[in-house]
């Protein structure tokens, strides 16, 4: 009895500062900002956003992305697809996608260099490709479904705030019970180490992005030599926000999950083994 009340004392003093830190990361929450909802857009962005898309045998995932932004408006000049020599039809489903809108560019990516890691080399190489007329820079990820009205309401929400960078967080489509309970306690520990979305840290080191679905304004990511900074980086959204905000921009983290939906894993086992990395 006495071992176990000692361990029962222990694991008390070991969990209270984690649940007081939780618990001052969670009282933020009423004063952040609420989530960004779909916008209609406006004259002024007409052409304003360029999009690129990383693809690498996207096929089986690739279509709900590519259906939602064909349902963009007229503020999307160009959605740049550029794919790392995929093998599973990929590119057929981007050329048909282009049949119907003209907007749709496919770009296969040159042979990766030595210094840098795949999917930072196919964004770098859509912003090197993307027109020069369009102020923002769009990266989306190929799992992504855009629900109409997500770029012209990011390109606001971005103006608003004086934003130079901004991500958004998704709705995460769950479809099975493992997944219910693990994703967000996965994502739970995010909130534990930085906070809720929309509330946005001015320390770099704790600045937070996600790559999902990652807007920077064209002159900016050409300041920042484009992804360069996270060449070699696996977390290369969080690195290339991090070193922008040392670099004096202002950069935002905002709730998306009205504008934009992620099928990220298949099941628990694919939840935990991915979240691993």
């Amino acid at each position: 009895m006495p071992t176990t009340g000692f361990l029962a004392l222990a694991l008390l003093l070991i969990q209270t500062p984690a649940a007081f830190l939780l618990l001052s990361r969670l009282i933020k929450g009423p004063g952040r900002r609420l989530p960004i909802l779909p916008k209609i857009t406006t004259p002024e962005q007409l052409g304003a956003v360029s999009v690129v898309v990383p693809t690498l045998n996207e096929r089986s995932r690739l279509q709900p992305c590519l259906t939602g932004l064909t349902h963009q408006s007229y503020e999307v000049r160009e959605i740049i697809v550029v794919d790392s020599r995929s093998t599973d039809g990929t590119p057929e489903l981007v050329k048909n996608a282009q049949e119907k809108d003209p907007r749709f560019r496919l770009i296969t990516d040159d042979p990766l260099p030595a210094d840098w890691v795949g999917r930072p080399w196919a964004l770098h190489t859509g912003y090197l490709h993307s027109s020069p007329n369009s102020e923002w820079i769009l990266g989306m990820d190929a799992d992504t479904q855009p629900i109409p009205g997500l770029v012209a309401s990011l390109v606001k929400a971005a103006e608003a705030e004086k934003f130079d960078l901004v991500s958004l967080s998704p709705q995460f489509i769950l479809k099975y019970p493992g997944e219910w309970w693990l994703q967000p306690a996965l994502l739970i520990t995010l909130v534990y180490r930085f906070g809720p979305t929309g509330i946005n840290s001015e320390a770099p080191e704790r600045v937070m992005a996600n790559g999902q679905c990652f807007l920077c304004r064209r002159e900016v990511l050409t300041k920042l030599e484009g992804y360069s900074s996270a060449k070699g980086s696996f977390c290369d959204d969080v690195t290339l926000a991090r070193y922008a905000a040392a670099c004096g921009f202002k950069v935002g983290f905002l709730d998306g999950a009205k504008v934009v939906k992620v099928r990220l894993y298949e099941g628990a086992s694919d939840t935990w083994k991915e979240w691993g990395r």
